[in-house]
């Protein structure tokens, strides 16, 4: 959901130190000539298994965000799920690429951002 604003070091560090804590997520950082450029994981919530990724503005439009999510979901069983922001047009097509299908959508208030933001359902069977 590239819309929200990154969090301040200390949240973000503990944020991370919850996601590696929990055995049931799976995270992959991706290397790009032997660069970090960003992570893809999986994880389960309320009753459904999904993915998501960040990848760094400096190694958009190269394919990456594409390639780490095959790989990911190669490694997964189905159906994954996975939630974008409308407006977020490159993750839209990075989903549609590795086959993921729009199923629903919903717009919410978003504390966070101080305003109404679209969200799309994607599925991968």
């Amino acid at each position: 959901m590239a819309l929200f604003p990154a969090r301040e070091r200390e949240a973000f560090d503990a944020h991370w130190r919850r996601i590696l804590a929990d055995p049931s997520v799976t995270v992959r950082t991706i290397d790009y000539d032997g660069a970090v450029a960003g992570n893809v994981g999986s994880w389960e919530q309320e009753g459904r298994q999904l993915v998501g990724y960040w990848i760094g503005r400096e190694f958009w439009g190269r394919g990456i965000a594409t390639s780490a999510l095959s790989q990911l979901v190669a490694e997964l069983g189905r159906p994954l799920y996975a939630w974008v922001a409308r407006s977020n047009l490159g993750s839209v097509r990075v989903l549609e690429k590795c086959g993921f299908v729009q199923i629903d959508a919903h717009a919410g208030h978003d504390d966070r951002l101080g305003r109404v933001v679209e969200e799309l359902l994607f599925e991968l069977r």
